[in-house]
């Protein structure tokens, strides 16, 4: 699929699954047939009577899709909540990136914009010689970095934008993320990275005790993300 985004965080924690729901609300809003992927995910409960992820359940839920692309959005299920390269160790499990190529084919069959959510943060170890780096450049789409507005997330923002440089990638845009209803200065850090970061701000979702990607979807401004056709 030649149009997406991979979309990474300052950290984990930060709103990325919330993030890339409301990316594809807002993108499907634009007539956009926008499908999610997250390739790996650590941390699997019970959904519908099947094990699942719930950020994968989340993105599905954005899509319209049904639980029968669980397996093309999520190749790799993991069942312990931590570090993947841990959580694949404790299952005797060693990740590599094959899975890759028969889950987006599958996926480009079912529209035309993916959005892909990453791992944690953006250079997070899933084996011994492997990170999402290498996912990242695998899939080889623009990356939407995901800032959580709170205490730190200059410098955490700053540095990530600088890794993704640095992995030969092309930020497309950010999203500031109020996830600490009390940090202190807020629109100042924000205007501080839209100043530095040089890649447009995408929204800034407000801070919500229960926060609905639908809604959020409100919040973005895709248009950075749509080239011409």
């Amino acid at each position: 699929m030649s149009r997406g985004v991979f979309v990474t965080g300052t950290d984990t924690g930060v709103g990325k699954t919330l993030a890339a729901c409301a990316l594809i609300h807002a993108l499907r809003a634009r007539g956009v047939k926008a499908v999610p992927m997250k390739p790996i995910a650590a941390g699997a409960s019970e959904h519908g009577g099947r094990l699942a992820n719930g950020d994968t359940v989340a993105l599905l839920q954005a899509a319209g899709l049904g639980a029968a692309w669980m397996e093309a959005v999520t190749p790799i299920l993991l069942r312990e909540p931590m570090a993947p390269h841990i959580a694949a160790e404790r299952e005797g499990r060693t990740l590599a990136l094959d899975f890759l190529g028969p889950a987006l084919a599958r996926l480009a069959t079912a529209g035309d914009f993916l959005v892909v959510e990453g791992v944690g943060g953006f250079r997070v170890p899933l084996a011994e010689r492997l990170d999402t780096v290498d996912l990242a450049r695998a899939v080889g789409l623009p990356v939407v970095l995901v800032v959580g507005l709170r205490l730190g997330c200059l410098n955490h923002a700053l540095l990530t934008a600088q890794a993704i440089e640095s992995a030969g990638l092309r930020l497309a845009g950010w999203i500031a993320n109020a996830i600490d209803p009390d940090m202190a200065a807020r629109s100042e850090n924000v205007a501080a990275l839209a100043g530095r970061l040089g890649a447009p701000l995408l929204g800034q979702l407000p801070y919500a005790p229960q926060p609905g990607a639908r809604a959020f979807a409100n919040h973005l401004d895709v248009t950075a993300l749509l080239p011409e056709r």
